[in-house]
């Protein structure tokens, strides 16, 4: 099987300023799927421009045809169930089923506190995230649901016509903990990681492949665990986060050689971050296109 290779793009520029060319770009040079953070704002760029990820999709899916879109992590941080699939339902009818919804349990950055709540603890979001999930699987596939949980309700909600994609769109769960990995086993269609944080810092790239490998066998037991086939479950590695940090990116035989190492411990996509100058993923964009349009031929 050959490798899947998508990117991420910022919401960071206004439409009409560079933000519509990244999308139709991607398109050309054959990306599988272009996807956006789903945040309020981000880490460095919380004092400068950010965008929403549904809009900016929405406006994608109009100035693309073949392009696949998602969301790069969506999270429950600021997200109800009910309205997040109302928007999905909306999004993928727009864009004639080319969505992927990756989704996770969230973090403790600006989207944690921005409706003005305490930020949760990793039990807390686990907990959330549990009962996110299944919720929403159900309120893409059925017509009417209704619902009472410990966190969410949902009282005769409808969502007709239901999505283009059936039973409904795509799931890639982020998950790293036995819980996280669960919910992909169940409800994902892929499995999303960025590796082990804690080696970001200080961390090797020999490290890296050891914890990741890790991750993948773990992911593997839970599958056997929940009777899932391991093979239907795609891997998607977002990559930025690991020591190797942006080095991947230097040259395409660089990338050839990353992508091949992740390959082998059973990824089917790797994610690299759309060129953004000044910031950690600065990269040569004429290397970046070159990745985009000779490394797949070579990953198969």
């Amino acid at each position: 099987m050959s490798l899947r290779l998508s990117t991420v793009i910022l919401p960071y520029r206004r439409w009409h300023e560079g933000g519509r060319s990244a999308w139709t770009r991607a398109e050309q040079l054959g990306f599988h799927t272009a996807y956006t953070y789903d945040h309020l704002s981000w880490r460095t760029f919380r004092d400068g421009p950010w965008f929403g990820a549904v809009p900016t999709l929405t406006a994608a899916a109009n100035v693309t045809d073949r392009l696949r879109l998602g969301t790069l992590v969506t999270s429950p941080n600021f997200r109800h169930p009910v309205t997040l699939a109302k928007e999905l339902i909306s999004l993928d009818d727009i864009s004639g089923g080319r969505v992927t919804l990756g989704i996770g349990a969230g973090g403790s950055g600006f989207d944690a506190t921005a409706l003005g709540q305490e930020p949760w603890t990793p039990r807390e979001r686990a907990d959330r995230f549990a009962e996110f999930v299944p919720l929403l699987d159900r309120l893409l596939s059925e017509d009417a649901v209704s619902y009472e949980g410990d966190f969410y309700s949902a009282h005769e909600a409808r969502n007709i016509p239901g999505c283009v994609q059936r039973p409904r769109l795509p799931f890639a769960v982020a998950a790293t903990g036995p819980r996280g990995m669960r919910l992909a086993a169940r409800f994902g269609q892929a499995w999303v990681t960025t590796g082990d944080p804690k080696l970001y810092e200080n961390g090797t790239p020999e490290q890296s492949i050891q914890a990741i490998r890790g991750q993948t066998e773990r992911l593997d037991d839970i599958c056997a665990e929940v009777g899932r086939d391991m093979t239907d479950l795609d891997r998607v590695l977002l990559t930025g986060f690991t020591p190797d940090r942006v080095a991947p990116l230097q040259s395409l035989n660089a990338f050839v050689d990353f992508a091949g190492r992740h390959m082998e411990l059973g990824f089917t996509e790797i994610v690299i971050h759309w060129p953004i100058p000044d910031s950690p993923f600065a990269a040569d964009e004429k290397v970046f296109e070159q990745i985009a349009m000779e490394a797949p031929a070579q990953l198969r």
